[in-house]
């Protein structure tokens, strides 16, 4: 089945089609960055035309596993609660779970503009048209736009468009990391990513399954994190936000996400509707590489700050209601008197930078006064 890739008029049934000879190309280059190109590689913001330094066909191979260097240096973002807790190393892929509404965008933009890649290539794929300018203009902002190239494949645009803008951005990613540099690739979203190749899906007779998502859609985000990485000459790290639906992050597109990334970053509502900025529940996320990345006495200060608030959780209904007595507990007590110092750190104004070294010596003196 042949689809266009753009709107097509004067089409009528046996028409000729005739095939070029040659694959799919897109435009790579440094003086690319801080431009928004389209999920075919056009200029989209009216600055002329691009300057490539070659043409490289759109092609989604990965690594040979057995190549890939291991991931020991962290990957700095410049937030607290993901530097100190959820410590991403440079070529990790890691979910930001989220609803709509809770700090997404906002939190990506913060750390397209502070981490330490040297190279942000951003999809937005199947985003709604209205978002597009605001995104760019202000949550990445001219300092993170300046580093970066943007691919728009916005939610009107054909189904196979969308794909497309998912593996443009790979491949221009590629391309920098076989420059020797750290990329950091952020598409927004996987689940609008997964709904396009159900519509496609769909369209070619494959069966449905879970929630409707035939088998290559779950399939499709498979093969694209897995170029992922690092190599010898550089690092991709994947940042791939995830519109949980309904709040569930056991529907199939976040449930399948969990088990192909590396790690998964939670907003949480109701830390958002308590102004607590960015609404990330350490709780419930994870760095799976934690442990490759930072020094023993970094992990032992995060594991005794997710038991003072896994402590404090156990008994918050008790003190919410004014039926716990302090006193009767020790460890308890300890919990309730640091939880304001852990909540204080882990808020972040916009704009805010926080350097690592001040962040973890910030979580070695909270792990000091928790005795347990």
């Amino acid at each position: 089945m042949l689809m266009p890739l753009r709107k097509v008029e004067h089409m009528e049934p046996h028409a000729q089609v005739v095939g070029l000879g040659r694959k799919a190309v897109v435009p790579v280059g440094r003086k690319m960055l801080g431009r928004t190109l389209d999920a075919l590689g056009n200029p989209r913001d009216g600055l002329g035309g691009i300057f490539p330094s070659e043409w490289r066909p759109v092609e989604i191979t990965s690594p040979n596993p057995l190549d890939r260097p291991n991931i020991t240096e962290p990957f700095l973002t410049g937030q607290r609660s993901i530097d100190s807790m959820l410590t991403m190393g440079k070529g990790q892929r890691i979910g930001l779970f989220a609803g709509s509404g809770v700090g997404k965008s906002t939190l990506m933009g913060e750390i397209a503009q502070r981490s330490s890649a040297d190279i942000n290539i951003v999809a937005l794929v199947g985003e709604r048209g209205r978002e597009v300018k605001p995104f760019i203009e202000n949550s990445l902002g001219p300092e993170g736009l300046a580093r970066s190239i943007v691919i728009v494949a916005t939610g009107d645009e054909p189904a196979l468009v969308r794909i497309r803008a998912a593996q443009t951005a790979i491949t221009i990613a590629s391309w920098f990391r076989d420059q020797g540099n750290d990329v950091l690739l952020m598409i927004d979203s996987l689940t609008r990513l997964a709904i396009a190749q159900r519509e496609l899906g769909l369209l070619l007779g494959e069966p449905p399954t879970a929630s409707g998502f035939p088998p290559s859609a779950l399939q499709l985000l498979a093969n694209l994190m897995e170029p992922l990485g690092c190599t010898r000459e550089g690092s991709i790290t994947g940042l791939m936000s995830v519109l949980v639906s309904g709040d569930d992050n056991n529907e199939p597109v976040s449930d399948t996400a969990r088990g192909i990334l590396d790690g998964h970053i939670t907003l949480d509502r109701q830390l958002a509707e308590s102004n607590h900025y960015p609404a990330i529940s350490i709780s419930q996320s994870i760095s799976r590489l934690i442990d490759s990345v930072v020094d023993q006495d970094h992990l032992q200060a995060a594991g005794k700050i997710r038991n003072i608030m896994a402590t404090y959780d156990q008994v918050a209904d008790l003190i919410r209601i004014g039926m716990y007595q302090q006193g009767s507990s020790e460890k308890i007590d300890a919990a309730i008197m640091l939880r304001e110092q852990i909540v204080s750190f882990l808020q972040q104004r916009p704009g805010e930078f926080s350097a690592f070294e001040e962040t973890r010596q910030r979580i070695l003196e909270i792990g000091e006064l928790w005795r347990y």
